[in-house]
């Protein structure tokens, strides 16, 4: 009984933590899945040929601008926006796994088995029909020989 109750314990820890599972804040993207898209740095943005320079002044004054307010920017953003939106994305790929678990996967299986079905059908006429066919046609024609003669 005790035995039991340790593997009670241990099932509802696991389920447990995989919903509350610690975070990286250091590494928030360790599959790096926005290096290609979002990663947009001034140099990207802005860039001065040579001979049109403005300014030293004026050009760290830009660089230093856009800099922090596009950090702002995304902080202010993500602090407004960040959780509704998290709420939705995470209430569409809810919706989006229940429909794979209960109406995708279900209605491939039963596709597979209705074609193996049909398969097994179409596999045994072939083999009940056709295959003596062609097999006559085989031993009728086994004993045609083809000459190949260069006429000059």
């Amino acid at each position: 009984m005790a035995d039991q109750y340790q593997y009670n314990t241990n099932e509802e820890k696991i389920v447990k933590d995989s919903h509350t599972k610690e975070i990286d804040l250091i590494n928030r993207d360790p599959k790096q899945i926005n290096d290609d898209v979002v990663k947009v740095d001034f140099e990207d943005v802005i860039a001065e040929p040579d001979g049109t320079h403005s300014l030293d002044g004026v050009w760290k004054l830009s660089y230093t601008t856009f800099t922090v307010s596009k950090y702002w920017c995304y902080r202010i953003l993500s602090a407004v926006f960040g959780i509704p939106v998290a709420l939705l994305w995470g209430f569409l790929f809810a919706c989006i796994s229940f429909c794979h678990i209960w109406a995708v996967v279900p209605c491939i299986k039963s596709c597979l088995i209705e074609s193996q079905c049909i398969s097994r059908i179409y596999s045994l006429c072939i083999q009940t029909f056709l295959d003596p066919f062609f097999e006559a046609l085989g031993k009728v024609f086994s004993s045609v020989r083809v000459a190949l003669r260069k006429e000059v």
